[in-house]
């Protein structure tokens, strides 16, 4: 598994291939927008009815990381469930594995547009959370003094390659933010060109795709589509 090391603040982070962030120094892994019940949220709302295996698939991915990397903290970054009503739904099956997930460790849930009512699950509820000089939110803010830590966007990036054109989940960072990609199984995704990015962060900012080896792009040469 080939990681991508990086500084964000003058803090040395590690991007995982399977989209969690790593803060070696402070032992904590910080994932974004898992959107758990999404699938249930879709049906309930006379959609396409997707298998409903996403929050599984979710999970076992997010579990396969923490054992993996043993953090002391875990920080998810807002709409770690699709909505209020998924939210309560899901929670009912799944607060036991999040309790095992939590054990002997500090759980920090972020508020979200999709979840912004405090979660009656293990751990911490949040609107923002400050460690050290970094502040992890999940909406990036413009007026944040400092650096930043956040979700919402769900970037995505296109290479063009051989004629060919790949596309993969990535995060956006300049070095003062971090967007990060979104870790749910059900996730769609905003174009890393896309001009609502041209606000947050800076034109030397690097995408960093996912998948098989977390590989770092300059953001300006990425295919528009």
């Amino acid at each position: 598994m080939t990681s991508y090391r990086f500084s964000l603040g003058g803090e040395t982070l590690v991007a995982m291939p399977d989209g969690v962030v790593i803060w070696p120094a402070e032992g904590l892994l910080v994932a974004g927008d898992l959107h758990l019940g999404r699938a249930e949220r879709t049906a309930r709302e006379g959609g396409d009815l997707l298998p409903p295996y996403e929050t599984d698939d979710t999970l076992d991915r997010l579990e396969a990381a923490i054992t993996r990397e043993s953090p002391s903290r875990v920080v998810l970054l807002g709409d770690s469930f699709d909505d209020m009503a998924a939210m309560t739904d899901v929670a009912d099956r799944i607060t036991e594995r999040l309790a095992r997930l939590a054990a002997g460790r500090q759980w920090i849930w972020i508020s979200g547009n999709h979840d912004p009512g405090p979660v009656d699950l293990p751990g911490s509820y949040r609107d923002t959370l400050r460690i050290g000089a970094l502040t992890f939110c999940h909406v990036a803010d413009r007026g944040t003094q400092g650096p930043e830590i956040s979700g919402h966007y769900h970037p995505k990036a296109t290479l063009a390659r051989r004629g060919q054109r790949v596309t993969r989940r990535c995060h956006l960072t300049d070095g003062r933010r971090l967007i990060l990609s979104a870790f749910g199984t059900y996730t769609g995704g905003l174009r890393a060109t896309d001009p609502v990015f041209d606000h947050l962060v800076a034109d030397d900012a690097i995408a960093i795709l996912l998948g098989r080896h977390a590989q770092p792009v300059m953001r300006q040469r990425l295919a528009e589509h």
